[in-house]
Formats: C-alpha cells, sequence, structure tokens
C-alpha cells in the first residue's frame, strides 16, 4: 500500500477496497522540528588579527537562530466504525424535503447555543473577585557589598583606572580601551593610536564616570604592539602590574574594557595557553607577541585594556583575536581565542617609551631560511643581500652558531617557524641570556647567547 492524500488507503494499482475505512478528521502530528546548528565549523588553519579601532564588525551571522518549535495539540483518538449494509439510495422528492430541514434545524441550534454561550460569558465576568487592598511582601534589603577576590569586587576596583579612548586623524576614527599605569600615563596597543601619530590626530580620554580630557602620545612601539599616551587622570589610581611569569594555564582572569565601544564592559574567562607566538599586523606595522592566550570575550575595541588576575593585578593587555577563516577583519569577533601581551613586557617597554620614547629590541643576529620546511628553523647557509648569515662579532657569532645550524628551541621552548624565534627572543629583555638548543651535522648541542640591542 502507498499512502494515500487523506482519503483512505489506496491500492497500487489506484483502486479502492470494498469497504472503505472512513478516514479520520484529524492529520497525525508531524515530529518537531530539530535545533539549527549556530556554529561554522573551523577547517583551516585560524588567522589572527589586531582587536582594531574602528567600528563595530558588518555582523555577518556565523550561523542561522535556533528554529521555535511550538507544543503541538494532541490529537484526538479516533472512535471505531460501525459496518453496516448499505441502504440502496432512495428516489422521489422527499430526499430534498429532509435536506432543508436539517439545515434549518443546525441554523437555530447554531444560533441557541452562539446565545448561551455569550450568556455564560457574561456570567463569568460578573464572578470575577478582586481585592483592591492586595500586595506582595517587599524585598528584603539586599547589599551590594561583594567579598574580596569575587568578580564583581575585582571589577569595582579595577574600571575607574580602565579608559576608553576616541582616537581621530588621517582620515580615520576609531575606538580603543587602555589604563592608568602611573600618574598621568596611560598604557594601550599601539595599533590604538596609531592614526594620531602624525600630529594632527586628536585622542580623547573618556573615564568610566563619563568624564574626558585629551591625551598625548608619549611614545609608541610597532614591534611590540605597545604605546603610553599621558592626560590628566584626575588622581585616578594606577593599575598594579603583576608578574606574567608566575601565571599558570587554568587561572581565572578578568578583561576590562570598551569592545565595539562599549565602556565598561566585564568578560571573564581563563588562561587557555601560555607562550603562544602570535603574529599580528601587516607588513607596514607587524607585531610581535610572546602571548597569553584568553577564552575570556574580546572583541574589537577591547585593545589595550587589561586582562586581570582575581587580585586585580593586570598580567596582560588584550591585543588580538583569531577570526574564522574567510572572514575579513571587519566581520571578526570573538570565538574564544584571544591574546594578551604579558605584563612582564608591557613593564619593560613602558618603562623604555616614557624615559627615551621608544623602545629596543633584542636580537640573537642570525638570518633565517625562508624556504627551511624541517624540524626548527635554520641559519641561512650564505650571506643573503649583502648580509652574513651570522652577523660578525653579533650575540649569535660569539655563541658559536654557525651558517646552516638548525635552531631547535629557545629556553626549551620548540620552535618550528622564523617567526616563532622572533616571537621568543623579542620576548626577553637586551642583556639576557638565552639557551639555543641547535642541531649540527646531525648532532645536538646547546649555546647560550647574550641578547644585543637591534641598531633599528
Amino acid at each position: 500500500m502507498t499512502q494515500g492524500d487523506g482519503d483512505g488507503d489506496v491500492r497500487a494499482d489506484g483502486g479502492r477496497p470494498d469497504h472503505p475505512e472512513p478516514a479520520p478528521a484529524w492529520a497525525s502530528p508531524a515530529t518537531p522540528p530539530g535545533y539549527v546548528p549556530v556554529y561554522a565549523p573551523v577547517t583551516q588553519d585560524l588567522g589572527t588579527y589586531d582587536l582594531g579601532t574602528y567600528g563595530p564588525p558588518t555582523g555577518q551571522a556565523w550561523g542561522a537562530a535556533p528554529q521555535e518549535t511550538r507544543p503541538l495539540t494532541q490529537a484526538p483518538q479516533p472512535t471505531q466504525p460501525v459496518w453496516q449494509q448499505p441502504e440502496p439510495p432512495r428516489r422521489g422528492r422527499g430526499r430534498g424535503s429532509v435536506v432543508l430541514v436539517a439545515a434549518l434545524v443546525a441554523l437555530v441550534v447554531g444560533l441557541a447555543g452562539g446565545f448561551a454561550g455569550g450568556l455564560l460569558a457574561d456570567s463569568a465576568r460578573s464572578r470575577v473577585v478582586r481585592d483592591p487592598g492586595f500586595s506582595l511582601p517587599s524585598p528584603q534589603t539586599g547589599s551590594t557589598q561583594r567579598a574580596s577576590g569575587t568578580v564583581p569586587a575585582v571589577a569595582n576596583g579595577v574600571l575607574p583606572s580602565v579608559v576608553a579612548l576616541q582616537v581621530s586623524g588621517g582620515g580615520e576614527e576609531g575606538t580603543g580601551s587602555g589604563f592608568v599605569i602611573d600618574g598621568g600615563y596611560i598604557l594601550t596597543n599601539n595599533h590604538v593610536v596609531a592614526a594620531a601619530a602624525d600630529g594632527d590626530g586628536d585622542i580623547r580620554v573618556v573615564f568610566q564616570d563619563g568624564s574626558q580630557t585629551k591625551a598625548t602620545i608619549v611614545g609608541r612601539d610597532t614591534s611590540y604592539d605597545l604605546a603610553v599616551v599621558k592626560a590628566d587622570t584626575g588622581g585616578r589610581k594606577a593599575l598594579p602590574l603583576g608578574d606574567s611569569a608566575g601565571v599558570v594555564v587554568g587561572d581565572s582572569v578578568i578583561a576590562i574594557g570598551a569592545p565595539l565601544g562599549l565602556q565598561g564592559t566585564v568578560t571573564t574567562g581563563i588562561v587557555s595557553a601560555l607562550n603562544r607566538p602570535v603574529v599580528a599586523g601587516d607588513q607596514s606595522a607587524t607585531s610581535f607577541i610572546n602571548a597569553i592566550q584568553t577564552d575570556a570575550a574580546i572583541n574589537p575595541g577591547n585593545s589595550g585594556g587589561p586582562l586581570v588576575d582575581e587580585r586585580g593585578r593586570v598580567i596582560g593587555i588584550n591585543s588580538a583575536i583569531a577570526r574564522a577563516p574567510g572572514s575579513g577583519a571587519g566581520q571578526a569577533g570573538n570565538i574564544g581565542l584571544g591574546f594578551a601581551i604579558p605584563s612582564n613586557q608591557a613593564r619593560r617597554t613602558a618603562e623604555e617609551l616614557i624615559r627615551t620614547g621608544k623602545s629596543v629590541h633584542p636580537i640573537v643576529g642570525v638570518l633565517l631560511d625562508q624556504e627551511y620546511a624541517g624540524e626548527g628553523v635554520r641559519v641561512s647557509a650564505g650571506p643573503q643581500n649583502g648580509q652574513d648569515a651570522v652577523t660578525r662579532g653579533g650575540p649569535a657569532d660569539k655563541a658559536g652558531v654557525r651558517p646552516g645550524d638548525v635552531i631547535l628551541a629557545v629556553d626549551g621552548v620548540p620552535v618550528t617557524a622564523p617567526e616563532e624565534l622572533i616571537v621568543q627572543v623579542r620576548a626577553k629583555a637586551v642583556g639576557a641570556q638565552v639557551v639555543l638548543t641547535i642541531r649540527r651535522d646531525g648532532r645536538r648541542q646547546e649555546l647560550t647567547v647574550t641578547l644585543a640591542a637591534s641598531d633599528g
């Protein structure tokens, strides 16, 4: 048998049984629709990009919203049909008279039913009981005080020192974040204030209470993506910089800033990973971050804002987020992969910018083979563009590094791409000693290198 259109069973040849079962006057309830997923699977490597400062993303949907499901009315059970021998059709004018009488009876019954229903409704309304003096008990007096170390307590202490930065210049406008580090100094990202760096721009500081003031750039560094601006902070306290070297995966963290211009936004999460090599920006303004990874929600506009621990100490500066393949920078938003510059790096750079207006970068003094695809990264076998593979008299040369050596790790942290080696070295201070694990002629050895300052 095949399913018919509601008139009864239909044989494969289109005929009907001699005694068809009357079709029920109801339809079987359909299966409720399922939920449509609201995520897009990631099948490629994730890219990273600066959190950006130029307005909210275009808002391309990641997936359809779940369809609403409605309860289905329980269908009545069909009654068992009574089978009887069909009577032969009657002939004559009596049949039309019966039909007319039945119609008149149905009309009278319908009118009477409607009138009776109206009377019943009026009667029900007249029995509604109201109590003009009724009131619910008043709520017990609450308190906005929270225990030390809780998210509300930390946020309450940190928020007054976190600012939104409204930046314009060069035909561009945008919003980022920052926070007070000492007196009138505010730390933020370089890409937040870059538009106003040519001197014809404007930087406006907006505090949590709505007050505003202007700021000027003290110094900025593209490679570290950090900048310091000076403004009248009205005596607001500086946020303490914690020791990012003491952070471990799983630590609870709180991100505060102005995502999409929404000032004073607080989100929470954990430290998802450490020493995550992140290269953000473009060829003209590339930054290298040995990042703290977090799943705390951060979005464009969080740039420059603090990532704090449970004691309100800044352990990172929110700087970049991952984006799904195929989504432009203007379409990217939080997907649980955010990256912050460690506070120890930020402290060194901020001090240098305040003292001299610029920051120095440590180097090892080697050129890397960009075509190498094996384990580690390989030092070029010979000169490139007039430069030696190993700078004569440089840190690597003094430590015994030779052209063609393969660098496998820095202080025990494996490196698998040239950018990772740069990030690991840039995370150190000038004058610091690092141990390079190298492979030469199939044998491993460790060399101690004292980092020097770059000329540029």
